[in-house]
This record gives C-alpha cells, sequence and structure tokens, in this order.
C-alpha cells in the first residue's frame, strides 16, 4: 500500500483529505494527516481506516523527517515560509513532493538538486496559482496549434462569498487563510499593457476603479497580482504588449480596503503592546485625532469621505472604531487585523463561497481579431466544503493520483503548464463540476 503524507489540515486541506480517503482503497494507499492540533485533524478524516492522524510540532526535525521518510509522497499545504523545511527533507530522503504554493527564491535554489536526485517537485498545483495556469496554457496551446497569434492575455481569479451569503457591508468573507488576505498584494504588482511596462506601489494598488465584466454575475473589481511578468516566458508569450494577472473582488471590497491601506493597519513590520489599547486608538494611529469629532467623523474627515458613508459603515461593522481593547498582547498591526477579520468575517456554517476565475486573451488569425472569453465559476457547498478547498485541494489529489500510479514521467522543478500534466487533471476536475465555459467575440 502507497503512502501519501499531507502536512496541514486547515482550511484548504478539507476537499483533498476527502478526495484521497475516497480514493484509497481503488489506489491501494494510506494517508497520513499532520497538523498541530489533532483534534482538527480527526474532524477531517473521520474513522477512515485509510488514514492516520499525526499532531507534532513541524519543527520536531526527527519526528518530522521520521514520517518524511516512510512516506512515498508528500504533499505540503503548510503556510508558504515551511516549504521549504519539508522541501530540504523530501530531498534528503528523495520523496516527491506537491504543493500548492508560488516557486520562491528558496526553493529555486535547489532547482538542480531536484533535478539530479530525479524527483519531482510540482508547485503551484492549487487554484491561483494551479488551475489558472493549466486552463490558460490549455487555451494558449489551442490558438497557438490553429494559427493564432496572441497580442493580449488578461487572467483573472478571486475568492469570493456567494450572492445568497453576501450580507454584510465588505461582500467578503473567509474561506481561505485570513494571514494571507491581509497580506495580500504588499510586494506591488508588474504587468504589462498596450507594450508599456507598469508597476504599481501597494499603497495604489486597491486604489483602482477598474472593473470587468464576468457572465451571471456583472461587474466585479481587479487588481494586479504580484509581478506578471515572472510568467510571460513560462507561457511563452514573452513578447506580446499586454500580460496581466490579476485578483478579482467585489467593488465594495476594494474601497474598503483601500481605506484599511491608507490608514497603515495592513503593516507588518512593527510589533506594539495592544493590552489595554482601544480599537479605535489602533485605527487612528496614523491621524491627528480631533476631540471635538466623533470617532467616526475623524476616520471620514482623514479618508476624506462623509461620516455617513458606506465606508465609515464598513469600518465601524469591523468594530476598529470604538473603544472595546483589543487584549492580543504584542501583535503587529497586520496581526491585530487578520483576528478583526476573522471574528466579523469569518463564515457561518450554511454560508457559501464562490471561486470566479477568467481568462481574456485576444489573437489574430488569418488577419481577423478575436477574443477569447473563458470563465469558470466553481460554488462552496458550506464553511467546510467550499468552492475555496475544491479548487485548491482537488488538483493537488489529482496530481498526487497521476504520480502515484505511475502515469507522469516529469522529474524536477516544475509548475502545471505541460500537456502531460493540465490535460489530465483538468479533465477529472470537469467530473467535479469544475469547468470552464467559453465565448467569442
Amino acid at each position: 500500500m502507497k503512502s501519501i503524507l499531507l502536512f496541514g489540515a486547515g482550511k484548504s486541506a478539507t476537499c483533498l483529505i476527502d478526495y484521497l480517503l475516497a480514493n484509497a482503497p481503488r489506489q491501494k494507499w494510506h494517508i497520513t494527516v499532520v497538523d498541530n492540533d489533532l483534534m482538527l485533524i480527526k474532524s477531517k478524516i473521520g474513522k477512515s481506516y485509510y488514514a492516520t492522524p499525526a499532531a507534532i510540532d513541524i519543527n520536531d526535525e526527527p519526528v518530522r523527517q521520521s514520517l518524511i521518510q516512510e512516506a512515498d509522497l508528500v504533499i505540503s499545504l503548510l503556510p508558504p515560509a515551511l516549504h521549504i523545511v519539508i522541501a530540504r527533507d523530501c530531498l534528503k530522503f528523495s520523496r516527491n513532493l506537491l504543493t500548492a504554493s508560488y516557486i520562491d527564491p528558496e526553493i529555486r535554489k535547489l532547482e538542480k538538486e531536484i533535478e539530479k536526485a530525479g524527483l519531482l517537485f510540482m508547485y503551484e498545483m492549487g487554484l491561483d496559482p494551479g488551475i489558472d495556469h493549466m486552463s490558460a496554457m490549455k487555451l494558449i496551446h489551442s490558438i497557438e496549434k490553429k494559427g493564432g497569434q496572441i497580442y493580449s492575455f488578461k487572467s483573472y481569479c478571486g475568492g469570493l462569498i456567494s450572492p445568497e451569503s453576501n450580507d454584510n457591508p465588505w461582500c467578503y468573507k473567509i474561506s481561505w487563510n485570513s494571514r494571507n488576505i491581509v497580506l495580500a498584494g504588499t510586494s506591488g504588482a508588474t504587468y504589462r499593457e498596450k507594450g508599456k511596462v507598469k508597476e504599481i506601489e501597494y499603497q495604489q494598488l486597491f486604489d483602482q476603479s477598474k472593473t470587468v465584466q464576468v457572465p451571471g454575475l456583472g461587474k466585479l473589481a481587479y487588481y494586479p497580482n504580484r509581478d506578471s511578468l515572472n510568467y510571460v516566458d513560462i507561457y511563452a508569450l514573452s513578447n506580446i504588449p499586454t500580460f496581466m494577472r490579476a485578483t478579482l473582488r467585489y467593488t465594495e471590497f476594494t474601497e474598503g480596503w483601500n481605506a484599511l491601506v491608507k490608514l497603515g493597519l495592513t503593516d507588518d513590520t512593527k510589533k506594539q503592546q495592544t493590552n489595554n489599547m482601544p480599537y479605535f486608538k489602533w485605527a487612528s494611529q496614523h491621524i491627528k485625532v480631533n476631540k471635538e469629532l466623533t470617532n467616526e467623523e475623524n476616520i471620514a474627515q482623514f479618508l476624506g469621505v462623509s461620516s455617513k458613508s458606506k465606508l465609515i459603515r464598513q469600518l465601524k461593522y469591523l468594530g476598529i472604531l470604538n473603544g472595546e481593547l483589543i487584549n492580543l498582547g504584542e501583535q503587529t498591526n497586520a496581526g491585530v487585523l487578520q483576528h478583526v477579520l476573522d471574528v466579523r468575517l469569518k463564515m457561518e456554517p450554511s454560508d457559501k463561497d464562490m471561486i470566479v476565475m477568467l481568462h481574456e486573451i485576444e489573437f489574430e488569425r488569418r488577419h481577423m481579431g478575436t477574443k477569447l472569453h473563458s470563465y469558470m465559476i466553481v460554488q462552496g457547498e458550506d464553511n467546510l466544503r467550499t468552492a475555496m478547498a475544491k479548487t485548491v485541494g482537488l488538483p493537488l489529489g489529482i496530481m498526487a493520483k497521476l504520480v502515484l500510479s505511475g502515469q507522469v514521467e516529469l522529474k524536477g522543478l516544475h509548475i502545471p503548464v505541460m500537456p502531460e500534466i493540465y490535460n489530465p487533471v483538468l479533465r477529472e476536475l470537469e467530473e467535479h463540476d469544475i469547468r470552464f465555459e467559453e465565448s467569442f467575440e
């Protein structure tokens, strides 16, 4: 019986664990799920004969390495900074590794060693990054095979709340790691538009009124995602005038988040003592408070809006304009904000989330210009089996099956942009109602 070792039992792991357990009898594999929270692991694996919980401290090297030595395949859903720890162990003990996280400079340093060892380390095998790469490359290869010349590529993806569960002024609820939400965009963004490289600083990133039309949903806001140009060579589109990858949100979210950025509440660089600190004092730390004005009026004046505006209603909803004490010990602003989001924007048991992905590709074929729209909308079932958990977890599960059944001969450090990976993965995702619709202009 083959052994799969999964690190991480959090929000994104639920549907991956379901998939691995459902396939275990036929595939003849056993899953060991590692987390520091035993009850969390047990809540995900139930009493399955095919799964074993392992509640460990990830920094306990002997225990961690003994688990990796016993595995045939390792999957990591740990926070991104910890993947390198697992990767080094996998390299040491010759184990293949799958993860949904971005390739980073640390793992790049091991690229030659991974290839020399004959191992497969497949990164960016989730949703975004993951399904975005696979679906985009399938479209790109299809267009080019038919003689099309691509001159504009735009790809958008967002984890949103489903319309029936959209009941707060932020039009957002937490369906994945809240720390990643708080820190999203902090490195700014780079992309190419009409032949010019655009660089946007974090402070201006959410100050964009840019929207895109999604069939069945109407207009959604977007902001450019990280350094899009990292992918132009990988997609073999290095010379096209327009290339951008972006994140989708409802417009209310980007407007509200822009205010949090202006207030300095997403900063993760300096810690301060929050015990006995009122939320309003924290929220107003970068502004000159006029004691003759209300808390709402002070913040509104700084942001240049009315104290009765939607923006102030959003901040009041988070509970950060009152005198309640924070009492979280030493925290960065980002740490306090993460706590606020976890409390105020949490998904209730009956809530459903939604994943939206859209590719817009413009190309010329036989001297005729064409615009291709390819979009995917996935609905979650509840606050556990979310659309986010499905779209992050299932590609990893399918990839695990391909590797362990010997259907993948690929070696080295990769992301899923090749036909031998994206064709079978996208085909099986359709069996789980994760599919794209296409239209042309």
